[in-house]
């Protein structure tokens, strides 16, 4: 059975940007509701799992485990959230994924205006990420639950475009939202652990090898 995973941050560790109010009713809440609803639907697929990458990979081409999926994929998709936003974060990042920044996008303000623009005109629910994508640095925007894992992309970072994320703080200003995460609450450090994840496995591009271990010199 699996249960909520703590915060990395106190309910206050984001505010002003992101309040107490809305961390409380986040992961509380929405999130704990999608651990319960995945554990009370296991049992009824006989699931037998270690994992919740297990439960998205088994379920996400099944119809009749729709469901499952949603759940399990809405778990990992928040608990991914968490870890992608930090006390004193945003703003412009440094290390290697400041370096493949530049060379997938030219510069931070080019990457950060992508980012919101893909961010605000998302339509409904979902997330969007940062990606690489064979080799190469993207921005990905999913639907309600969906996720890069079942995709063959590996996630940096997210940020939830779900209504529930800022509606407290921000109402329907979905643009101020986004420009908060990107200005005060990303976590760059985040980032660059799961790229030198990424650069350490056989299969990554030479380019992202490079970058991630030695950086542009730019």
């Amino acid at each position: 059975m699996f249960t909520l995973p703590s915060l990395p941050y106190a309910l206050d560790g984001l505010s002003p940007f992101i309040s107490a109010e809305t961390l409380a009713l986040h992961h509380g809440k929405h999130h704990n509701a999608y651990i319960e609803k995945l554990n009370g639907l296991l049992p009824q697929h006989d699931a037998a799992v270690s994992s919740l990458e297990d439960v998205i990979f088994l379920s996400h081409a099944d119809q009749e485990k729709q469901s499952v999926f949603n759940n399990a994929a809405q778990c990992w998709n928040h608990g991914f959230l968490w870890s992608s936003m930090a006390p004193g974060g945003g703003g412009v990042p440094s290390g290697a994924i400041a370096d493949l920044i530049r060379s997938r996008f030219g510069d931070f303000e080019t990457f950060r205006d992508a980012f919101a623009k893909e961010a605000v005109g998302h339509f409904g629910s979902g997330w969007i990420w940062l990606v690489v994508e064979n080799g190469k640095l993207e921005i990905m925007t999913t639907h309600d639950a969906d996720l890069p894992l079942v995709h063959g992309h590996t996630a940096l970072l997210t940020c939830d475009l779900w209504e529930h994320a800022y509606y407290v703080d921000y109402q329907n200003r979905r643009p101020d939202y986004v420009q908060a995460f990107l200005d005060h609450l990303v976590n760059w450090d985040f980032a660059n652990a799961n790229l030198m994840a990424v650069a350490s496995t056989e299969t990554a591009r030479d380019d992202v090898k490079i970058i991630a271990r030695h950086g542009t010199n730019s």
